[in-house]
């Protein structure tokens, strides 16, 4: 390869990690947002829930639908019309004054990246034909998405430190702005011109039973899992899958070969990627609350917190795509998914108040074993496609993604929230009355603002009781991520070990250590 070629891929690739960081900044930078957020918009817990999963559930339902079309139609003017579509929600989120409109603006945000998000790495794909080369690319671009989702807080912390609230949503649009430009110039086009047509009915049917599954889910602690709303979304969902099955089968250009999930390099992959960030997701989303409310720390000092987080993932995201290489998918994710299972039981067994030197080790843990799992776990789902097909694979991959941090969150998050509201009135908050102990439940910022406003003599009382509440779910939820990613450990052993060396493959490697050395 030309050093002028190898230079363009580098571009090209820096280009596409931008648009992917901008989106994936958006995932996490609310959070550090959250307890200001309740106080201003007097938002309660469920709404803060809604805030955050708003934007990954209107991912996680078009993702699909998104790398199809940016597969035929091509995959430049889709990341071009999706950073417009970003920039441009990401301003009006500044402007809203309710937490109802800010919902609907993180719908929107999120439309605009799934868009965005399964065409970078279709676009890697097509520019890195050589699996050592792609494989080195995709640890790249899985260590900048992963570092969007871990510093967002930071950046949310350095922004609320200076500024009020919507300036989160504001930085988000220089970002995309840059990304508009530099896939203006410098990203190619590149689509799969013998699939022209689109699978109207794979699309309809795919983006309703992924967005009926994971509204269901959210919803089910807010009105109770065996409701009868509940259970008619979860058949009607489990329904509109299996026809959705059903029609791709007898398609002759299918959205998606729903049989590629018969082969483990997909599936497990797919499943691994969904848990670590289901665990992921829903730990950001209750530690920032437990470092602002509990501990006491800004927004600031809580975002710089959590830097141990960012810095492993990246870490562990470029060194597992090259272990994969070297020693296999299969025992790769399934150290990575042990150190989250181990990182998850270690914080659920730990004190309130220890030391913020523990805590390090403890995000370091899970950190590297994001990284460790979802970068060859990605690898893995693309190699099963040709490239053609690689908007469709990323958009897969996306979608498990999105839909596990969706589910991190409402799952995690509404653990978390009965356990602590079932806590409270066992407390002495059980003497406050009963408007006072119910806003509390909806809220810990409210239950934190009732015992500032409390009598001297019991406020430490309160103070205790909402910290020991708070606590309670933590625990509980975190080990139940543990247990989560110890599912996955068993679920990656079906993923393909150490590849099979070949003649062809030896002299891909020859060649790529010649060109590297």
């Amino acid at each position: 390869m030309s050093s002028r070629s190898a230079s363009r891929q580098k571009i090209i690739l820096g280009t596409v990690c931008l648009a992917a960081l901008a989106i994936t900044l958006d995932t996490t930078i609310v959070n550090v947002a959250l307890p200001e957020l309740s106080r201003q918009l007097d938002a309660s817990t469920r709404d803060l829930q809604w805030i955050v999963d708003a934007y990954n559930l209107s991912f996680a339902s078009l993702v699909l639908t998104a790398g199809s079309i940016g597969d035929r139609f091509g995959r430049r003017p889709a990341l071009l019309a999706g950073l417009a579509g970003f920039a441009v929600t990401s301003f009006a989120g500044g402007l809203v004054d309710s937490a109802n409109a800010l919902i609907l603006i993180r719908f929107l945000m999120g439309a605009s990246a799934a868009v965005i998000f399964p065409t970078t790495l279709s676009i890697i794909t097509n520019t890195f034909p050589d699996r050592r080369r792609r494989a080195k690319a995709i640890g790249i671009w899985g260590a900048v998405t992963g570092l969007g989702v871990a510093v967002g807080p930071v950046v949310g912390g350095v922004l609320l430190a200076h500024f009020s609230w919507p300036s989160v949503f504001f930085a988000l649009v220089p970002v995309a702005a840059l990304a508009f430009t530099a896939t203006w110039f410098w990203v190619p086009e590149s689509s799969n011109p013998g699939q022209a047509r689109i699978d109207i009915p794979g699309l309809v049917l795919s983006t309703a039973a992924i967005g009926l599954l994971v509204y269901t889910i959210i919803e089910g602690p807010e009105s109770g899992w065996g409701s009868p709303a509940r259970i008619a979304g979860f058949l009607a969902a489990g329904l509109l899958i299996v026809v959705f099955i059903a029609v791709e089968k007898r398609r002759d250009a299918p959205m998606i070969d729903v049989t590629l999930f018969r082969n483990p390099a997909f599936s497990a992959a797919s499943g691994s990627v969904t848990l670590a960030f289901f665990a992921l997701f829903g730990f950001i989303f209750l530690v920032t609350q437990y470092f602002q409310l509990i501990r006491g720390y800004g927004t600031l000092s809580t975002g710089v917190r959590i830097l141990p987080v960012a810095l492993s993932i990246a870490i562990g995201s470029v060194g597992g795509a090259s272990l994969a290489v070297r020693i296999g998918t299969r025992s790769t994710v399934m150290a990575g998914l042990t150190l989250l299972a181990t990182s998850f039981g270690w914080i659920a067994l730990s004190p309130a108040f220890m030391p913020y030197g523990v805590i390090v080790g403890q995000m370091v843990l899970m950190g590297l074993g994001l990284g460790l799992t979802t970068a060859p776990a990605t690898e893995s789902i693309l190699s099963v496609l040709p490239p053609a097909k690689a908007g469709i694979g990323s958009a897969v991959n996306d979608a498990t993604r999105e839909t596990g941090g969706t589910l991190g969150v409402a799952v995690l998050g509404s653990i978390f929230t009965s356990l602590y509201a079932s806590h409270l009135p066992n407390t002495r908050f059980s003497a406050l009355p009963g408007p006072a102990l119910q806003a509390g439940q909806e809220s810990v910022a409210a239950a934190l603002s009732l015992t500032r406003n409390a009598p001297p003599s019991g406020q430490q009382q309160l103070l205790d009781a909402v910290q020991d509440s708070f606590m309670w779910g933590f625990h509980i939820a975190c080990g139940v991520a543990a247990g989560v990613c110890l599912l996955g450990v068993l679920g990656a052993a079906l993923l393909p070990g150490r590849p099979r060396k070949t003649v062809a493959s030896d002299r891909e490697d020859a060649e790529a250590i010649r060109l590297a050395g």
